[in-house]
């Protein structure tokens, strides 16, 4: 592929990234990736099971790890006393649903069962058909003669019923979240994280809908729904050659259910309605954090409520460089912002410390699910590039001549089976893995993941063309999309235009490799794809019924077979409880991603062109440094309007306090996130000090450092990206800032003394008190979802090609069912 074609495909996917732009919310706190470490103390629920008629549960407890203060988030679900599940799921599983119901407990009515399209063992355990095998005990929905009969599914909001055992109005294959085939391993132990859905991703069930009991506002609380599954079926047939049969939903089967009581933090607008709006925009990576502190801000006294859409982090530094009436004023960016020489000064606040992380959720058939992976730079290089197989084409007879000479998948990768051990006698006939998945946006966080690979010299060079030593080579139509040079690259390209033809009646259909790969909207989307276990890839041929024509469909992967991975932020991977990689960094050490790693990447980080602002460099990683730890800044200029900054600076304020203490309660720093060095909280103060103060000192500017360093620092060459994701030429501007936490620093001082002293191992998590907060308490009203109309965004002056692209996240209903 040309040079021109390859800026085609970068162009088009930013025209499509904004046009497919939608209503933004402020996501819930997420939950911690082990549960069972960071949940609310005595949250963690154990239930026994029934003795039954068959006496095949009586010795199976299981313990649900959180029960309290949820979120849309990923909770661990354990147990033990159970039987072993038989190959091809014939018998002994657990089947695992939530819920919504009344004080005496759900009925079977209101649980999200039969959505998920996954069938094994017998033909409907997982449907909500129950008429397949007599039940003696089923007297509501009686067989037909016909095994027709259903258990209907009643939503929470209201709406009709379903209509029959596969009407997926209201859940379906790709938003359903039930667990139809839970696996006991063979000492009868078992382990699943449980995605759980609040109301704004799946109003049919309500979970922590706003309700006001005595005064206080509540979330709706639910239920999770634990069915185990025996040896014997609902008529009482058993052994190997009567594999179960009926569904959970079965009056027998349901008898036996599990029931825990779920109680969720409530969702919505809860902020004062009299209250300030101050809009806010930019990186993924603060997106979580922010969701726990506007809450407590807004309900400080006096304090503002927070708009915050989502973007790319250069949409976002266009945004607030060229402000309009109702637009964003603060942008949060990882590259800084340009301080026009002619122009005001730009404030930089270091506000977060996160990165980005290769999460997953892989099941080896009879092993359970992996634990650990190590990758190198070249591995993922191969991942981005659509180098395997699989990556292109789906298909078992055709593999396109200009990978044939590839391995078939990662996992079949010979550089991978010799860091990974567990894939040593992986087989070219076993089930690959889906393929990686990758948001669509422009982003800074893309560009550093690109800048890892070019940084390693294995990496690179696979980059440029070279062969690596087994004699895997780059999907030659990347070859000329200068990966191996560009260092303004900031999107994931899909330039592989090959097309798989598959057959269904007299019916020919075309896949390409954006249907074996889908973009994820963003990656909070493609860490809950991650946790479903299913890609949403579509590349299965459908016949179609009642006259529609053929199409392509989601098939979704059969439980204990599900290897999904996905390129996401460390706060999403941690909200949904994945497995996140370990990354060969410079020195030639795997890391995951700690609070000490993502510590001492920053740690060993340069100064970017604008002082005060530290510049992601991968390739310095050594020693626990992970390669892909970022740090987010709050970035504003000195020329907004001043209750505008004096609002924004507050948010600065606790986000650089009491906002780094860590945790799961409102207000905290969530899990993925690693606190602020002490250095980084001094220099967020200064920083909030000068944005507030800047036009009190003789005129516009006098008393505003143009990056925000912390000793005070002068504007200086911007180090961002254009729209369109090229290097954005950079302008000297501004005159030494006030410096330290109270904003009397020397103006004359260095610009470089500006640079934070970072402390890999002391990140010094000592909490601020409340006047050093800005007079805040995390202990607020947590729950804010704050819809931001695309209309808004559009008058507001957000007419670039690539501006953001806004995300509902809270809703986060990435695929129809």
């Amino acid at each position: 592929m040309s040079r021109p074609t390859a800026v085609r495909v970068r162009l088009t996917t930013g025209i499509a990234a904004l046009f497919a732009a939608l209503v933004v919310a402020l996501l819930p706190l997420p939950a911690a990736t082990t549960p069972a470490e960071a949940a609310p103390a005595g949250s963690a629920v154990t239930v026994s099971g029934k003795k039954g008629k068959y006496d095949d549960f009586s010795g199976l407890k299981v313990t649900v790890h959180q029960t309290r203060q949820l979120r849309a988030q990923g909770v661990r679900v354990s147990w033990t006393g159970a039987k072993p599940t038989e190959s091809g799921f014939r018998h002994n599983y657990l089947q695992i649903m939530q819920c919504w119901g009344g004080s005496g407990g759900p009925r079977r009515e209101q649980c999200q069962f039969g959505g998920s399209g996954v069938r094994q063992g017998g033909s409907w355990t997982s449907l909500r058909q129950i008429g397949a095998v007599p039940d003696p005990a089923e007297t509501e929905y009686v067989d037909n003669g016909e095994r027709e009969s259903y258990v209907p599914f009643e939503p929470a909001n209201g709406q009709p019923k379903t209509t029959g055992s596969r009407d997926w109005t209201y859940f379906g294959t790709l938003n359903t979240n039930e667990e139809p085939y839970a696996v006991t391993h063979a000492d009868g132990t078992g382990e699943f994280t449980f995605p759980m859905l609040t109301d704004q991703e799946a109003d049919q069930l309500g979970c922590g809908a706003p309700v006001t009991q005595g005064g206080v506002v509540k979330g709706r609380s639910c239920f999770l729904v634990i069915v185990p599954r025996g040896e014997h079926d609902v008529d009482g047939t058993t052994g190997a050659g009567n594999p179960l049969q009926s569904s959970p939903l079965s009056a027998s089967n349901w008898a036996q259910r599990m029931v825990v009581p779920l109680e969720f933090l409530p969702v919505g607008n809860t902020c004062p309605a009299d209250r300030e709006e101050r809009r806010v925009t930019g990186s993924e990576l603060v997106t979580d954090a922010i969701s726990s502190w506007q809450p407590a801000v807004c309900s400080a006294p006096g304090g503002a409520k927070f708009a915050f859409s989502q973007s790319g982090e250069a949409g976002a530094r266009d945004t607030i460089s060229r402000p309009a009436a109702g637009s964003p004023g603060l942008a949060f960016t990882v590259d800084p912002v340009e301080a026009p020489a002619d122009g005001p000064d730009v404030v930089h606040a270091p506000v977060a410390v996160s990165g980005l992380a290769v999460g997953y959720f892989v099941e080896l058939p009879g092993a359970g699910q992996l634990t650990s992976m190590k990758l190198t730079p070249r591995l993922l290089a191969k991942l981005l590039t659509s180098s395997y197989q699989k990556d292109v084409t789906r298909s078992r007879r055709e593999i396109p001549e200009h990978v044939k000479d590839n391995p078939l998948s990662l996992f079949h990768d010979p550089e991978f089976k010799e860091l990974n051990p567990e894939f040593k006698d992986w087989k070219a006939t076993s089930q690959p893995p889906m393929s990686l998945m990758v948001q669509l946006a422009n982003t800074d966080t893309t560009r550093m993941a690109w800048q890892w690979l070019r940084s390693d010299r294995e990496a690179k060079e696979f980059l440029s063309g070279t062969a690596d030593p087994w004699g895997a080579k780059i999907n030659p139509f990347f070859a000329d999309l200068g990966l191996a040079t560009d260092e303004s690259l900031s999107d994931f390209p899909k330039a592989d235009p090959t097309k798989t033809e598959v057959t269904i009646g007299e019916e020919t259909l075309e896949y390409s490799t954006t249907e074996v790969a889908p973009y994820v909207q963003d990656m909070h989307d493609g860490a809950l794809r991650t946790r479903r276990g299913n890609n949403g890839a579509t590349t299965t041929a459908d016949a179609g019924s009642n006259g529609s024509p053929a199409k392509l469909i989601n098939t979704p992967p059969l439980p204990g077979q599900r290897m999904v991975l996905a390129l996401v932020d460390a706060a999403s991977a941690s909200r949904y409880g994945l497995q996140t990689a370990e990354l060969r960094n410079a020195g030639g050490k795997f890391v995951p991603p700690t609070e000490d790693s993502l510590l001492a990447g920053v740690a060993a980080m340069k100064k970017s062109p604008v002082a005060g602002v530290l510049g992601t460099d991968p390739g310095a990683a050594k020693g626990g440094a992970y390669p892909l730890a970022s740090v987010v800044y709050a970035a504003g200029f000195t020329n907004t309007a001043a209750a505008d900054r004096k609002d924004y600076a507050s948010l600065i304020r606790y986000a650089a306090g009491a906002g780094q203490a860590p945790g799961v309660s409102r207000g905290q720093l969530p899990p993925g996130y690693a606190p602020l060095p002490k250095a980084m909280r001094t220099q967020a103060l200064a920083a909030a000090d000068r944005l507030q103060n800047a036009n009190e000192a003789g005129g516009e500017g006098d008393s505003g450092g143009g990056s925000g360093g912390g000793e005070g620092s002068g504007g200086a060459a911007g180090g961002s990206l254009a729209d369109d994701g090229s290097a954005g030429g950079g302008a000297a501007g501004g005159t030494g800032g006030s410096g330290g936490a109270s904003g009397s620093g020397d103006p004359s001082a260095d610009a470089d003394a500006a640079a934070p002293k970072v402390s890999a191992t002391s990140p010094d998590p000592e909490k601020q008190n409340v006047a050093e907060s800005g007079g805040l308490t995390p202990s607020t009203i947590l729950g804010i979802i704050r819809w931001v109309l695309l209309g808004v965004l559009v008058a507001g002056g957000i007419a670039a090609l690539s501006g953001p692209v806004l995300l509902r996240l809270s809703a986060r209903k990435s695929v129809g069912g």
